[in-house]
């Protein structure tokens, strides 16, 4: 009998979370879109590596869709995600006695215009940009610089779906 009380106040919890529109497990607001769309992430940066744009598109495609229930179109989307990556910089951080790179960074800056065709208010541009940290020997390559990929994109898709999603 214990239990089934139990049930019966996780069931009520549950339906009261989703059906409420105040809250969902996303972290997302109410969405009224059916569809999204994102267009191929340009790489103008002065220093180019080589499929970074690819990359970054499929990964801002995959976190809108493991995240929310919109479909993925290729062209008029409810909601318009474009832009181009801006930046792709290696800078030294701190040196050694012999005025050598102990440890450097890996900063990647992504220019983004989200358009949401049922809200214009929501629409935006804006700059995102996050950074790795490696040691000053070595440059980022390999699974390297997939690590550092992997985390930068990470953090600046997230930032992109807060931003226009989950309004944080």
């Amino acid at each position: 009998m214990n239990k089934l009380k139990h049930i019966a106040f996780l069931s009520l919890i549950v339906f009261v979370c989703n059906s409420c529109s105040v809250y969902n497990f996303t972290g997302t607001g109410k969405i009224d879109a059916k569809t999204f769309q994102v267009n191929y992430f340009q790489n103008t940066a002065d220093l180019i590596e080589p499929g970074i744009e690819r990359t970054f598109t499929l990964r801002l495609q995959d976190l809108i869709q493991n995240q929310t229930n919109l479909s993925l179109t290729n062209s008029g989307g409810d909601l318009v995600y474009e832009g181009e990556i801006t930046d792709y910089r290696i800078s030294p951080m701190t040196a050694t006695a012999d005025q050598r790179a102990a440890q450097n960074r890996l900063t990647i800056r992504i220019n983004v215009r989200f358009t949401n065709r049922k809200k214009e208010a929501d629409d935006f541009e804006k700059s995102f940009s996050f950074f790795y940290d490696f040691p000053g020997t070595n440059l980022p390559a390999g699974a390297q610089l997939t690590t550092a990929l992997d985390e930068i994109f990470e953090r600046i898709t997230q930032d992109i779906f807060n931003e226009s999603l989950a309004k944080w």
